[in-house]
């Protein structure tokens, strides 16, 4: 027993980790009670349930085919490959197959994509800095908070997160063993992460980067004989030529095999993807995006990530790691066996952060790809530190371990208090039937999902358009429909936050004035100080909370994103006069 133990304990650690990955992955995946929070994953599975195989060639070969989702903001590759599992999953449950339920099958495969992340994660940190470091570089990722919330989610972030890192990996194996094989299979992967998530155009770029830089390498292969390679120089810009173009062809016959109706349907995709990236650019774009007005490029990513999505202490060592790894590891480095692969990964982790980062809106899930990485540093990292700490303390420094571990388990364990309780707009949902009369009428905020669902009773609903609010509040419409209704309803902070924000740093800014929501502040100001007629009488929170301590975590300012979701904070007013 204990050679067996001895011989695999890398494989043993591996499934332990794993296996603690899927628990975090697959616990309440049905947290919002099937009622379809997620907008995007609602969007989704509405243009994927109608889907159908073509009667003809030539009907497949129109831009009215029942294959073609005609949505573009996400790759159509997640939805055909949902539609096929949901079909498969049907013979067994024919629920999985329909609007209700088939969001759990895709909850459930966004699961098994991270958990391969996982793996793909030991395997590359394994081959450039030994097992220990891939393991707990695994571990780090495992224990992550916003890959284990995504991974609730089917968006396309997760499957896009794992096909990055296996292009990157394949990359890595291309520079090691240049072949035909190796070439196609980085083409293959390329192309089905594109077919994923095409707007995620930086990814093409950096990609891109981290191949020339490849074949920059293959070119200055022996740097201490350069009088070996020049000779040879043209057989390199054959090699070059020959790889090149079937990394090209083969990602472009995957994009096309995946996503065919970017071609077929192209003036559609052209538009959808041209509204994606007027996003990037202008944060006005979409009344959704107002919150970003006024980020502070990196740093709103840099924040978010060290406060929500790793955690404060495993943050600090992805950030520390990430710039020992390119200063120690590339910069000042002794040894150059594994110099090129490294550089590899550094190109495409900078160029993503520095094009990504620069982007007008910064929603959590963009950052997604470069967790891994992170994580990847990170271990590295840690795991020198360890070594350093092992030599100074001897056996002490399992104490530090010990104490290492709890601290950075602590985060996602508050996280994953979230899906011990009921979705807050259920309970929200459960208090209006219980205590709101179906004589009454109901306000409720556009742009935001509407409350009450569920129930029986049907209310007469109005509804209060606060993006664009131009008129003074006594003027206005709303003023008029809150004249009629008895109970506000606020279902998150998807508008109050960023329409108060505009409005307290519209000088600051250098805003125009239409662009300020002066009048959707003071309508704020003046409903939650109890001047408008309303009182606050009940409110649905469900913060993170640290286990045992049972403190909650306020995490009302982090991205929009992390909170709306999942966990939205709830507000019902009455009026009162």
């Amino acid at each position: 027993m204990k050679s067996f133990l001895k011989n695999n304990k890398e494989k043993i650690i591996l499934i332990l980790i794993i296996l603690l990955g899927a628990f975090f992955r697959s616990y309440n995946l049905n947290w919002d009670q099937g009622a379809h929070l997620h907008p995007d994953e609602r969007a989704i599975i509405m243009f994927t349930t109608p889907l159908q195989f073509p009667k003809n060639f030539d009907e497949f070969l129109s831009p009215q085919s029942p294959l073609n989702p005609h949505f573009f903001a996400y790759g159509n590759f997640p939805l055909y490959l949902l539609k096929i599992t949901g079909l498969a999953a049907g013979n067994f449950n024919p629920s999985f197959t329909v609007y209700d339920n088939l969001n759990l099958v895709g909850r459930f495969m966004s699961g098994v994509f991270d958990i391969a992340t996982i793996i793909v994660i030991f395997f590359l940190g394994k081959k450039l800095f030994g097992k220990k470091t891939g393991l707990l570089a695994s571990f780090f990722y495992t224990i992550s908070v916003f890959p284990i919330q995504a991974s609730h989610f089917y968006a396309v972030d997760i499957p896009l997160t794992f096909f990055i890192l296996l292009t990157l990996y394949q990359l890595i194996r291309f520079y090691e063993k240049p072949s035909l094989k190796n070439s196609i299979l980085v083409g293959v992967f390329f192309g089905v992460s594109l077919a994923t998530k095409i707007s995620a155009l930086p990814l093409l770029s950096a990609i891109t980067a981290a191949i020339t830089i490849d074949f920059l390498l293959l070119v200055i292969k022996q740097p201490h004989k350069p009088h070996v390679w020049l000779p040879h120089l043209p057989r390199f810009l054959k090699r070059l030529i020959i790889d090149g173009i079937v990394i090209l062809v083969s990602t472009v016959v995957i994009f096309v095999i995946l996503q065919p109706y970017a071609i077929i349907d192209f003036n559609t995709f052209l538009q959808q993807n041209m509204e994606q990236s007027q996003m990037t650019r202008d944060a006005f774009t979409f009344p959704y995006t107002l919150q970003y007005v006024g980020k502070i490029p990196y740093f709103y990513e840099l924040k978010n990530v060290f406060l929500w999505g790793q955690g404060p202490v495993l943050a600090s060592l992805s950030f520390i790691g990430a710039l020992y790894f390119t200063y120690f590891g590339l910069i000042k480095k002794d040894k150059k066996q594994k110099w090129a692969q490294e550089t590899i990964l550094a190109v495409f982790f900078w160029i993503y952060f520095f094009v990504v980062g620069k982007f007008a809106v910064g929603w959590m899930r963009y950052m997604l790809p470069l967790y891994p990485l992170l994580c990847l540093f990170g271990a590295l990292f840690a795991y020198k530190f360890l070594k350093l700490l092992k030599r100074k303390l001897g056996y002490w420094y399992l104490l530090v371990i010990l104490v290492f571990i709890g601290s950075i388990l602590y985060w996602p364990l508050s996280f994953m208090h979230i899906y011990t309780k009921p979705n807050t707009r259920v309970l929200a949902s459960e208090w209006i039937y219980k205590n709101i009369p179906a004589d009454k009428n109901i306000a409720r905020e556009h742009w935001d999902d509407g409350l009450p669902f569920g129930g029986n009773i049907v209310y007469k609903d109005f509804e209060l358009p606060i993006y664009g609010m131009e008129d003074p509040l006594t003027k206005s419409q709303i003023y008029q429909t809150i004249q009629k209704t008895d109970y506000i309803i606020i279902a998150s902070n998807r508008l109050y936050v960023p329409l108060q924000k505009i409005s307290k740093n519209c000088q600051k800014w250098n805003l125009p004035k239409e662009r300020c929501s002066h009048n959707a502040n003071r309508y704020y100001q003046r409903l939650f100080n109890q001047k408008l007629g309303f009182k606050k009488v009940a409110e649905f929170e469900n913060p993170p909370t640290l286990p045992f301590l049972n403190i909650s975590i306020n995490d009302q300012a982090a991205d929009e994103s992390f909170t709306v979701y999942d966990h939205p904070k709830v507000m019902i007013f009455k009026k009162t006069n």
